[in-house]
């Protein structure tokens, strides 16, 4: 079985973001990038399929600022080829154009199953799976927390609300949104990622144009209202706060 993990980078947001002059967009000259949970999820699946039953996995990402530092690490992860697809686009505007620009690569690899994140903090609908898998004619399945393979049959987990989960059957190729991992997404030591910088990294062009079917008018940051009180002191001192905010809510009596 050939395995594509399609893997992003995405915008830290555990930094500060600042809307940029256009206030359709954020500032993205200074922010960090890091690689989207969801995607390394998405990964190590793969990886645990390989070391099961065998699989080829082959990591594939878009071209942009740190987008070989990725597939690097995919490789030192247990990733046994790295392609990136080089395109024309400043900015890949949305999960449709991303799918529209990875189809003819991912046709051209001839994989059997293309696994990617389930969403990233910017397509928090998890779309991208869905227009992979649209416009392969292939099956989907989002949500995905377990693969297997059984009698040459993949076997899929899905999570549903409220604790649920079903096993589902699928034969043929098909694209996954994975939302975790079986296991913990594994550490890479700073020795096998110079070891996988040595990985020559193999590199497809595409040239096509997608047409943006999204646009953002404007973004704002969240309005803060009120601020959390910090309550310092010793015990005696921090109960009596908290009992005097209480009574002030009308919520003990005084």
């Amino acid at each position: 079985m050939h395995i594509a993990v399609v893997m992003r980078l995405v915008p830290d947001i555990s930094e500060e973001l600042d809307i940029d002059e256009s206030g359709s967009d954020i500032d993205r000259e200074w922010v960090g990038l890091k690689v989207n949970e969801f995607d390394e999820f998405a990964l190590e699946e793969a990886v645990i399929l390989k070391e099961r039953f065998g699989s080829r996995v082959t990591a594939v990402a878009l071209a942009g600022d740190g987008a070989d530092r990725l597939l690097q690490s995919a490789v030192a992860r247990g990733a046994d080829e790295a392609v990136r697809i080089d395109h024309g686009m400043d900015r890949i505007v949305g999960p449709a154009a991303a799918a529209a620009l990875l189809i003819s690569p991912l046709r051209n690899l001839g994989v059997d199953l293309i696994l990617t994140g389930v969403q990233t903090p910017e397509d928090v609908f998890g779309q991208l799976a869905p227009y992979l898998a649209g416009s392969l004619g292939w099956p989907t399945v989002n949500a995905v927390s377990g693969i297997s393979v059984r009698d040459g049959t993949v076997v899929i987990q899905q999570e549903y609300s409220g604790g649920l989960s079903a096993l589902l059957a699928v034969t043929g190729p098909a694209v996954l949104g994975v939302q975790a991992a079986s296991q913990p997404p594994r550490y890479v030591s700073g020795t096998k990622l110079r070891q996988a910088m040595s990985t020559p990294i193999r590199a497809e062009k595409v040239d096509v144009t997608p047409e943006l079917t999204i646009r953002i008018d404007a973004l704002s940051l969240p309005e803060k209202e009120r601020q959390a009180e910090m309550i310092a002191g010793n015990a005696e001192q921090v109960a009596t706060r908290l009992l005097d905010i209480l009574k002030e809510k009308g919520l003990v009596g005084r």
